[in-house]
């Protein structure tokens, strides 16, 4: 709970536009006691929790992370949409873990690009592509390399100089989308960017959503060992 409540208990709030003082006061406690709860300085009780899940229409799972959606399922491999790949019959694997990382990726990415045709920049769009193609690219090269008798010269590029220019191109690639999505929320005067929620994305991609969240909660899991 000290990794992800405060996180979470917080992003709530802030995500359906609360003050402080006024969740504070709704929940029974002092602001300052609630500061501290979404400041990760004090753990709460049960019955805190419990008050919270009602008031925020979630679960307790979801408050303490462990669940990345807000009714607290578990997501597993059926759960999510079938992804849209050609695979050639009697190749695919009985490996779960593989089939889920798979359509959470692909799910994951459907997403993000339905996103920005919600956004409608031409150059974030371009940058994001690019930045998923080499990264695509890459991995392929790696996979492709496990086997030494696999042909090298079904690439133009040597290995050693392909895998350092796409980590460098994707480097570019993020700095440019990084431009341009400050450059779009700059522009935003007219407010017509779409607000990215928990709440939104639970409502307008459902299962693939779900896929997302639980993608984003691995990757930051990893990145903490």
């Amino acid at each position: 709970m000290i990794n992800d409540f405060p996180r979470i208990l917080s992003l709530l709030r802030k995500e359906r536009g609360l003050s402080q003082n006024l969740v504070a006061r709704e929940l029974g406690v002092a602001q300052a006691l609630l500061s501290h709860y979404e400041n990760g300085r004090r753990e709460c009780g049960l019955e805190f929790l419990v008050k919270v899940a009602d008031y925020y229409s979630v679960s307790t799972d979801y408050l303490l992370g462990r669940s990345a959606v807000s009714d607290g399922a578990l997501i597993k491999e059926a759960d999510i949409p079938e992804a849209q790949v050609i695979e050639k019959a009697g190749s695919g694997t009985g490996n779960i873990s593989v089939m889920l990382s798979k359509k959470l990726i692909i799910s994951g990415i459907d997403v993000i690009f339905s996103l920005l045709t919600k956004i409608k920049n031409q150059k974030l769009t371009a940058a994001v592509s690019e930045f998923l193609t080499l990264t695509v690219y890459s991995c392929f090269r790696l996979v492709y390399r496990s086997n030494p008798k696999n042909d090298s010269n079904i690439f133009g590029v040597k290995e050693e100089l392909a895998l350092r220019s796409a980590q460098a191109g994707r480097a570019v690639s993020e700095g440019r989308a990084i431009i341009a999505a400050d450059e779009a929320s700059g522009e935003n005067a007219d407010g017509k960017l779409p607000v990215i929620t928990t709440a939104s994305l639970e409502a307008d991609y459902n299962r693939q959503a779900a896929a997302l969240l639980s993608l984003i909660k691995s990757s930051e899991k990893t990145m903490q060992k």
